[in-house]
């Protein structure tokens, strides 16, 4: 069987001395698909680096506007080939053709390059900073390597590391992009950069502008993050991939931003539950069953306070999560991963409400699932007892009075997200003025009244959070222009005459809109 090609300096060829092949696994009818994609060796890791380093020199004379050009061009691609690509993503994903990959998640992808596409435009993202009196001036600007992008299983079209968001930020910011497919979407991937290849072609960007390689061995994926010519890397993914290429990386120096693990806590205060229990039973078991539980704000975790209400929620969600049916998961390895976590949170004094078991008549599966443990044996054990478990699976935590509320927000770990439910007239006003100082600093994305799933395009978002949810605090994957700071670097000029500065940083405001922070004070007005 012929080996479908890479895409490496401008060329669609075949993989040089690949280390071996795979086809992605069809979940739903445990089936391989036709399509046969290579291992690909260090010749390739290595050629697809110094081409990029080749874009990487020529961008410095483009620009941001063709960047731009490009990003929109692309988006268009994009909505050009729908059919194609939801077709072969729900072949390769399981997940439904509508409404999620037609009628949210390939729209959001279009969006968020098209956003973009309006920061690289406007010179939103790059924080512009003059300072008249030592005539000092400061922008970010592009790294001076590729950006390698790895993708996640669970999002094919707004995560894809030749379409998503870390793609779509690192281009904007100026960098050339090296795309690295996730096995289980690899047919997906390579359409995306397909369009893509179309859009550089279209508007003259340097031809290496956007690589894609399907999957490497891993001392070679560890070379790719490390490599010299490396500018940075996005990764999306497990906690235990992600910090062997940030071992790599940050023995070599290179940046690398991580989005791992996270169980993302959910708080019911009494007093809500007093008022309307069988609505957050629903609110949350709907949540929880979503996209059968696969999303890195899954509310995993739950935080009750032991007394009837919460003895009710938790009926409430176990009768929602039986009679509903088990969702197809990713992977082959998705039933397997859900058990051992099970297993690890069952031998910890966690007890089985509901589920707990393989689904195996049809497709990858794994019973919806609700845990319960006391706040004493939390206490007692918290690292097992958050084992991320991705699927339908929710853990709840009953504390025995309010203080072991606060004791168990203090053994969380770093989460992306974390919400608490209240009295809608203030009952609770009291216990959440103490828990939410403590949840505040385990989370990026604190709610309230709302579960976390949901991850608004925004410019206000954090899609980040303390590890182990992320490598590093400061950072967003979601929302532009604070994504693209992560591929960027800090330049600053010294003395240096007006005409010689980038557009951004002369005395004239370049677009008449651009915000600038000039003597102190953010102005739209020229020098």
């Amino acid at each position: 069987m012929t080996l479908q090609p890479v895409l490496i300096a401008g060329e669609w060829r075949q993989a040089d001395s690949p280390a071996g092949s795979f086809q992605a696994m069809n979940p739903t009818t445990k089936t391989a698909m036709p399509d046969e994609y290579p291992v690909s060796s260090a010749a390739d890791v290595d050629a697809a680096l110094q081409a990029a380093y080749e874009a990487v020199v020529a961008l410095r004379s483009i620009p941001a506007s063709k960047i731009a050009d490009f990003l929109e061009a692309f988006a268009a691609n994009i909505e050009a080939h729908i059919d194609e690509l939801v077709e072969m993503a729900y072949q390769e994903s399981a997940l439904p053709r509508e409404p999620r990959l037609r009628s949210v998640e390939l729209p959001r992808t279009t969006n968020q390059l098209r956003q973009a596409a309006a920061a690289a435009r406007s010179f939103s993202w790059n924080h512009p900073t003059i300072d008249t009196k030592t005539n000092i001036r400061s922008k970010y600007g592009p790294l001076n390597g590729a950006v390698v992008v790895f993708g996640p299983n669970n999002f094919p079209f707004a995560f894809n590391s030749a379409a998503g968001g870390d793609f779509a930020a690192a281009i904007a910011a100026g960098n050339p992009v090296i795309a690295k497919a996730n096995t289980g979407h690899p047919g997906t991937t390579r359409i995306f950069a397909e369009a893509a290849f179309e859009a550089v072609k279209a508007t003259g960007l340097p031809k290496s502008m956007v690589q894609l390689i399907y999957r490497t061995p891993p001392d070679v994926g560890y070379t790719l993050v490390s490599h010299p010519l490396v500018g940075a890397t996005g990764f999306t993914g497990s906690r235990n991939a992600g910090l062997r290429l940030k071992a790599a990386a940050d023995k070599a120096g290179k940046p690398i931003y991580l989005e791992m693990s996270s169980i993302n806590p959910v708080y019911f205060l009494p007093g809500a539950l007093e008022e309307r229990v069988t609505e957050l039973a629903a609110e949350y078991a709907g949540s929880c069953m979503l996209g059968a539980g696969q999303f890195c704000t899954n509310p995993g975790f739950v935080v009750l306070l032991e007394n009837a209400q919460s003895e009710a929620f938790i009926q409430g969600v176990a009768e929602m999560f039986r009679t509903k049916p088990a969702g197809i998961l990713l992977s082959q390895r998705g039933p397997g991963d859900i058990a051992d976590a099970i297993a690890l949170m069952q031998q910890h004094g966690a007890e089985v409400v509901v589920g707990g078991k393989e689904v195996t008549d049809s497709g990858y599966s794994f019973e919806n699932t609700l845990l319960r443990v006391s706040g004493d044996a939390f206490v007692q054990n918290p690292e097992p007892l958050q084992s991320e478990a991705f699927g339908a699976v929710g853990l709840c935590v009953l504390a025995k009075n309010e203080d072991q509320l606060l004791e168990i927000a203090e053994h969380l770990e770093g989460n992306l997200t974390g919400a608490i439910y209240s009295h809608k007239g203030g009952q609770d006003d009291a216990l959440y003025n103490r828990i939410e100082p403590l949840l505040r600093t385990k989370v990026g994305r604190l709610l309230n009244d709302k579960m976390p799933t949901g991850v608004a395009v925004s410019p206000a978002m954090n899609h980040g959070g303390p590890y182990p949810s992320t490598g590093h605090p400061a950072f967003t994957a979601v929302g532009i222009p604070a994504s693209m700071i992560r591929f960027g670097a800090l330049y600053s000029y010294d003395n240096v005459r007006s005409h010689r500065l980038p557009p951004e940083l002369q005395d004239k405001n370049p677009t008449g809109q651009t915000w600038r922070f000039i003597d102190g004070e953010w102005t739209q007005r020229d020098l």
